[in-house]
């Protein structure tokens, strides 16, 4: 079973998360969704970070805005791998999330996607498990053949119109 576990740090975030629960169900990956904050909740996500290997997770994604400190305290208690995405908050348009997610001291990675990439955070998700499984690695060929082709037609549609 393909598990990855989404931890945000509040209900807000949803609407930057399902682009990437979206995509990870596309693919035929169970996920695991949760709201847990760093700084209101620790115990929970120290619980949600300890147990998830044994829980069936293999990749959690941290989803978090403003202080952003969500993915480093995941990180700091598993060896997981960890997918950082940051979200706009009202602060700095979401440079703040950014820079506290990817901004992690040595020996505490937390892969860092674009603010409010749902979708980019997904696909990583898929890419890492991807290396142990393979359809999951078949579907991302396809995939990402199925993006060339689509960029391909729009090159094609262009050139007529330029014709014109």
């Amino acid at each position: 079973m393909k598990k990855v576990g989404i931890v945000m740090g509040s209900i807000h975030d949803y609407e930057v998360v399902k682009p990437c629960i979206d995509i990870l169900s596309d693919f035929g990956v169970d996920t695991e969704v949760r709201v847990i904050s760093a700084h209101r909740t620790p115990i929970e996500a120290m619980e949600f970070a300890t147990t998830a290997k044994q829980n069936g997770i293999e990749v959690i994604i941290s989803v978090a805005g403003k202080a952003a400190h969500l993915g480093g305290v995941l990180a700091s208690y598993t060896t997981l791998p960890i997918i950082g995405l940051p979200v706009k908050s009202s602060l700095e348009d979401g440079l703040d999330s950014l820079l506290s997610t990817v901004q992690m001291p040595n020996g505490v990675p937390v892969a860092t996607v674009a603010i409010n990439g749902g979708q980019n955070a997904g696909l990583l998700a898929i890419q890492i498990l991807a290396n142990k499984y393979e359809d999951l690695d078949k579907k991302l060929v396809e995939y990402k053949k199925e993006m060339q082709n689509t960029v391909n037609n729009d090159n094609a549609k262009l050139q007529d119109m330029l014709k014109r």
